[in-house]
């Protein structure tokens, strides 16, 4: 316990802690439109204990990659020697493929169901099962949670086992904590606001793009001879920043339009 009380340490949970929240922020965002599913009583209840289970897990995912982390980076199958596509697949690399394309498919299923208001409102009036919208956001807590942990790890390689345990145990914890207080907020945000759902989804579509993007670099996918890169965090906050102004800019331009509008429609 000395261990974890010097300054070292403690700077090292603080940044694990901003660890979790700067790569929580995805997460946050996706239980938020999950939560949408449950019946509209029960989606505090939902996101609340989502998150719950999904900390829980968390740390028991924490002790599976802490003992066999080789067995998630050693690959399984590869394909070499071909112009087209080569590639060195690992389980981690799976996992954030998986994950990536179930975001896209996400995103781009409610976004065409906004665009089609009858079907959109179809879905609303038939809600999901309160344990299939609790399933689905454990399940990619899960999988947002993967970098984090690796990260975090890379973090306190220079700690003993135990304090590493200790101190991602507690940074897990925090994060986990301040997620289900955020989580309403964001979610409550979201429904008064709903202009920024729109945009809520495209930023969902861009992480969905980042996770393919670095599943690909993971599985050391080759494409026509050009390797797959992963999306850098500086990048991601960028486009999410210019579509931020994108939507403010036009949101503030349709009202200039319209007062413009009323006025020759008082002139005439």
């Amino acid at each position: 316990m000395e261990g974890l009380l010097t300054i070292d340490s403690l700077f090292t949970l603080v940044m694990l802690i901003l660890l979790q929240v700067v790569l929580g922020f995805d997460n946050l965002l996706y239980i938020s439109l999950e939560s949408k599913k449950a019946p509209e009583e029960k989606q505090s209840y939902v996101r609340k204990l989502g998150v719950g289970l999904a900390i829980i897990l968390r740390i028991v995912l924490l002790f599976a990659l802490m003992s066999l982390i080789q067995y998630f980076q050693d690959p399984f199958a590869s394909l070499h020697d071909n112009g087209i596509m080569e590639f060195s697949i690992n389980v981690h690399s799976i996992i954030v493929l998986i994950g990536g394309v179930f975001i896209i498919y996400t995103a781009i299923k409610e976004i065409w169901h906004m665009m089609l208001m009858k079907e959109h409102e179809a879905i609303e009036e038939s809600r999901a099962s309160v344990g299939k919208v609790i399933t689905w956001i454990v399940i990619m807590n899960l999988v947002f949670s993967f970098d984090s942990i690796l990260s975090a790890m890379a973090l306190t390689s220079h700690m003993e086992f135990t304090a590493q345990i200790i101190l991602m145990s507690i940074a897990i914890i925090a994060g986990g904590i301040l997620m289900i207080v955020l989580a309403d907020k964001v979610a409550n945000f979201l429904k008064k606001n709903k202009m920024y759902e729109v945009l809520g989804l495209f930023i969902l579509l861009i992480v969905g793009i980042m996770l393919l993007s670095e599943g690909g670099h993971l599985a050391h996918l080759t494409l026509f001879g050009n390797p797959v890169t992963p999306m850098s965090k500086t990048t991601f906050y960028f486009v999410i920043i210019v579509l931020v102004l994108i939507d403010i800019v036009q949101g503030r331009y349709q009202k200039n339009l319209l007062k413009q509008k009323e006025q020759m429609d008082q002139k005439n």
